[in-house]
């Protein structure tokens, strides 16, 4: 499909409907306008403070004086009886520690209110006068410029220890998009959906909105007060009962021409004076209607002015349509929900995923057979698993290959069946590896930049993924970005486009934020959340299932991602079957306890080392000299429900986190968890809500039978789990004997060629090629939707793979008994037909024979069946297949198969000859197999036996040499060294001469 349009400076593709990252203005902390009694209750707990804290103090040095004796007494002093002044200095002590301890209280809520980050420190012993001194400093603060900013839900925090209200451990500065932090009481949310409510019942009996009374109403956009900005979400939220209704006031105001001459364009960047005309069921004292009286004579020019602008006709129709929306229930109902903004023109968009330009489904085939659409739509953990599955399948190789005895090794991983062969392809249909590794070289290239520059890195909560482009929200303005980087939406926004990402090369930089982990798509976008930088804790409430599967989404992803170098990642109360995933990186702990005493002592430990560092944060040493040396991130997947002292203790833990490098994502049963800076919840159809964080996702799950078939794969490949390896039969024997004669033969190792077919015409013979090549690697079967995603990597439509599978038979033809070579089996898969054969099928079927078949009893036919097969390699698999194509052989594992089982040939035949102590035919098998095989080190040991036994010093002392120079800086293999100073014990000095 052709690419849409390039994206503009705010980051949005010229012509289309707005997506995540724009057009959700997230919901701030609600700014309650001061009353009368505000201002009373401030000027009473400035008052009682003013007596508390200077009042006592001066009472008792007038009244009192020094309470305490000016010697030291002698012990005579205990004897004498107690006078009323002995009594009344005792109590004046007890007054001046009282009074030290509620100072301190009000000091340390001072502290935390105004720095807004973390709870107040708890003073021993000092219960009641703590919460009497938050109290009273929220009183006080509630009158300030920036109390809504600075004291967020600090008037509730001393009734959230007690579990009444939500306390917030930590904020974020109020940035657009997810930025927004503050917590809203749940009341006020209650409350604001009551009275949306009742208005939307008023204006059903009074048969229609205001518009209808010919009354439009505006609103102006008020100046900031202090760190407090107005926004589109707080004036819907104010003056349509729903911050969601955002929507219908930008929709209203778009690229409107404002008093100051420029236009709306983005949903979050609103300016103050800027006239906002409203939907008709808007109500409010701040709302002017026109004409309208009561405002300067400048404002009323302006507002009829504004008036004039716009489309009237489509915004009388709109706010019809939302007044009698809102006036009926169901119509109320879908304006709270809020659909997915998508526009006819957005079926032609690239998916969230990045490189692809199709989604999973528009290469659907009519029945999915069983795959997981849940990883067919996480494209970033699909490919981290099946690169990790890759890894792990070619270590178990190597540990069998030179762990076996007597050459009785396997070479073949066992073939997944059932569940875990439904995953295993809906993990190659799913994975996007290209966007992956855009990804990461796209984040490594901007840490390289920074450094170079001397800058530190940002602080960044989350990345978007939007139709191939990377933006990076951060958690506050840092700058212009270094190039090829621009500045998105606004300040807090660094945008690369897809096409500069392509240019990026590798770099040894470290890894910048390794904990970004995708949490799901909304709209087109595709969010990763920075666990890493959260300022606090983020919460999830929901189903206990429904957790479970985005927790197990978290933990695998963030084990095989390919954005991240090192990292821990701590499960507590779930994923102990998580861990062959990544045993090194995931570790499982049973209780909140133990997490306690890990994560206790890893913050006082990280916390000194930053000291120590003199950094201020874990992103500053990322960049410089030191960064792959530290600051690896440690998240803590929480899955239980804490109780309230752990949530509290927790809490406390939490609040420096983010400068540490340490993150905590905790389940909880309620979405009022103490000490939540982010809350989430995941609803039993699939969506995650943070309605204060602006955000309404489609969630990334890995649901519990998915879960387990993709631990069963890694189980299966885990080269620990038989010390006697995988299976040495391979899946497809061919009859070797000349009855056994194929009627299609494919040449695969060396150059690709077909023996048996013609050639096809036109453009489609290499398409045809390359899906025959699939289908002959894979004899077990291949889904229809694999072979589509592998041969059309950003997708195609279910009519062109169809048509191909048709020319794909076709080609292919039928056998003498006029069945079809190419045919489904009872899973709908693709198979080939006995008759259709490849020459690494025979090459793996000569092997076995010779060493487990008929070879085995017969040492002539062994001789012949290793020689043949050795004549067979002619190169590597596919060694002239065009570049571009094949890509989906990085997801194999045939290109350490084919070496191995190489490898293995010519060793078998040199021993072969070595019985009859042939030196030279065992040299030359060694050396053909060498060709295919140059790095495997049995070779090169077998073939310095070899030539040993030649009785010739000259040509070992040659070929040591060679073999040194082979090695390079790294040196010879340990087995190697031991095996040269067996064979020639004067190599070192060889070696040392050269050198």
């Amino acid at each position: 499909m052709a690419r849409r349009s390039t994206s503009s400076s705010t980051g949005r593709p010229t012509g289309t409907a707005p997506s995540g990252p724009r057009n959700r203005t997230p919901q701030p902390v609600r700014l309650r306008r001061r009353t009368f009694g505000d201002v009373v209750k401030a000027f009473l707990a400035f008052v009682v403070l003013l007596v508390l804290v200077v009042g006592v103090p001066g009472a008792l040095a007038v009244a009192v004086g020094w309470p305490l004796p000016r010697s030291a007494p002698s012990m005579d002093w205990l004897s004498q009886p107690i006078d009323v002044q002995t009594f009344l200095n005792a109590l004046t002590v007890v007054v001046w520690l009282a009074w030290a301890q509620f100072t301190a209280c009000v000091l340390v809520e001072v502290k935390a209110a105004v720095s807004g980050v973390g709870l107040p420190g708890r003073v021993p012993g000092a219960g009641p006068s703590q919460l009497l001194a938050r109290q009273l400093v929220a009183a006080l603060l509630l009158v300030g410029a920036t109390a809504a900013s600075f004291t967020p839900g600090l008037s509730q925090l001393g009734h959230s220890l007690e579990g009444n209200q939500k306390g917030t451990v930590a904020t974020a500065q109020a940035t657009p998009g997810i930025l927004a932090q503050q917590q809203e009481q749940a009341k006020s949310t209650a409350a604001a959906l009551a009275e949306q409510a009742g208005h939307a019942a008023a204006q059903a009996e009074q048969g229609g909105s205001t518009a209808t009374h010919g009354a439009t109403k505006y609103y102006r956009i008020q100046p900031p007060e202090g760190r407090h900005h107005d926004s589109l979400w707080e004036i819907a939220q104010r003056h349509l009962g729903d911050g969601r209704r955002y929507k219908e006031i930008y929709e209203l105001n778009k690229d409107r021409i404002q008093p100051d001459g420029s236009r709306l364009s983005e949903a979050s960047l609103i300016r103050p004076g800027w006239i906002m005309e409203m939907p008709g069921d808007a109500h409010g004292g701040e709302l002017v209607e026109n004409p309208d009286a009561h405002v300067s004579p400048e404002v009323r020019q302006q507002i009829g002015d504004y008036a004039q602008t716009g489309d009237h006709a489509q915004h009388q129709q709109h706010q019809e349509r939302g007044g009698g929306q809102h006036a009926g229930g169901d119509g109320a109902t879908a304006q709270i929900t809020v659909p997915a903004q998508r526009q006819a023109g957005d079926t032609d968009a690239p998916a969230a995923h990045g490189t692809s330009t199709d989604s999973p489904s528009s290469s659907s085939s009519s029945s999915s057979f069983g795959l997981s659409e849940a990883l067919l739509g996480a494209p970033l953990l699909a490919a981290g698993l099946l690169a990790a599955l890759g890894r792990r399948r070619r270590q178990a190789l190597w540990q069998s290959a030179l762990g076996a005895v007597g050459g009785h090794r396997g070479m073949e991983p066992p073939i997944p069946a059932g569940d875990a062969q439904d995953v295993q392809d809906a993990l190659l249909v799913g994975a996007d590896p290209e966007g992956v590794r855009q990804l990461d070289r796209s984040l490594r290239g901007l840490a390289a930049a920074l450094t170079a520059e001397s800058r530190s890195l940002p602080v960044v909560y989350a990345a978007w993924l939007s139709h191939g482009d990377l933006h990076l929200q951060l958690a506050q303005p840092a700058g212009k970005p270094p190039a090829p980087w621009q500045l998105g939406q606004d300040q807090t926004f660094w945008t690369l486009s897809r096409a500069d990402a392509e240019r990026y090369e590798e770099t040894d930089a470290a890894a910048p934020y390794p904990g970004l982990v995708s949490l799901g798509t909304m709209d087109d976008s595709r969010l990763l959340l920075n666990l890493e930088a959260v300022p606090g804790i983020v919460s999830l409430s929901g189903r206990e299932a429904d957790r479970a599967a985005v927790f197990a989404s978290v933990a695998a992803e963030l084990a095989t991602n390919g954005w991240s170098d090192r990292m821990t990642i701590t499960l507590v109360g779930f994923g102990a079957d998580l861990t062959p995933l990544a045993p090194n990186r995931l570790r499982h702990l049973d209780d909140v306890e133990a997490l306690f005493e890990t994560m206790e002592a890893e913050t006082r430990q990280r916390r000194g080392a930053l000291g120590a560092a003199d950094h201020h944060s874990v992103l500053t040493g990322r960049t410089g000299p030191a960064q792959h040396t530290r600051w690896a991130p440690h998240l803590v997947l929480l899955a239980t429900q804490p109780s309230t002292d752990d949530a509290v203790r927790l809490a406390e833990l939490a609040a420096d986190a983010a400068r540490l490098g340490i993150g905590y994502l905790v389940g909880s049963e309620r979405d009022d968890l103490p000490g939540a800076a982010w809350a989430m919840e995941i609803t039993p159809d699939g969506r995650l809500l943070a309605p204060l964080l602006g955000l309404e996702l489609e969630a990334q799950l890995l649901p519990a039978v998915q879960q387990r078939a993709v631990v069963e794969l890694f189980v299966e490949a885990d080269p620990e789990r038989d010390p006697d390896g995988p299976t040495t039969t391979p899946p497809f024997l061919v009859d070797i004997s000349e009855q056994g004669r194929p009627a299609v033969y494919a040449r695969l190792v060396g150059p690709y060629e077909i023996i048996g077919l013609d050639t096809p015409d036109g453009d489609r013979s290499p398409l045809l090629h390359e899906a025959l090549a699939l289908l002959l690697l894979h004899r077990e079967g291949v889904h229809p939707r694999v072979l589509s995603s592998a041969l059309w990597p950003r997708g195609v439509t279910e009519d062109v793979r169809d048509a191909l599978l048709e020319r794909l038979r076709g080609w292919l033809g039928t056998d003498p008994d006029g069945s079809p070579r190419l045919r489904a089996d009872a899973a709908g898969r693709l198979t080939l037909a006995k008759s259709v054969v490849s020459d690494l099928d025979v090459l793996r079927s000569l092997y076995y024979e010779a060493t487990q078949g008929k070879g085995v009893d017969s040492r002539a036919v062994r001789g012949r069946l290793l020689t043949d097969a050795l004549v067979l390699v002619r190169g590597p698999l596919l060694a002239d297949r065009a570049e571009g194509r094949y890509r989906w052989l990085t997801h194999e594992i045939v290109d350490a198969q084919l070496p191995l089982l190489v490898a293995d040939i010519g060793l078998a035949l040199s021993a072969f000859h070595l019985e009859k102590d042939r030196a030279e035919k065992a040299i030359e098998a060694l050396g053909a197999a060498l060709r295919t095989a140059p790095a495997d080190e049995r070779l090169w040991n077998e073939l310095l036996r070899a030539t040993h036994t030649t009785g010739d010093p000259d040509r070992l002392r040659a070929l040591a040499a060679d073999l040194i120079a082979r090695s390079g800086a790294r040196g010879l293999p340990p087995r190697t060294e031991a095996l040269l100073d067996e064979l020639l014990p004067t190599w070192r000095d060889g070696a040392a001469a050269t050198g």
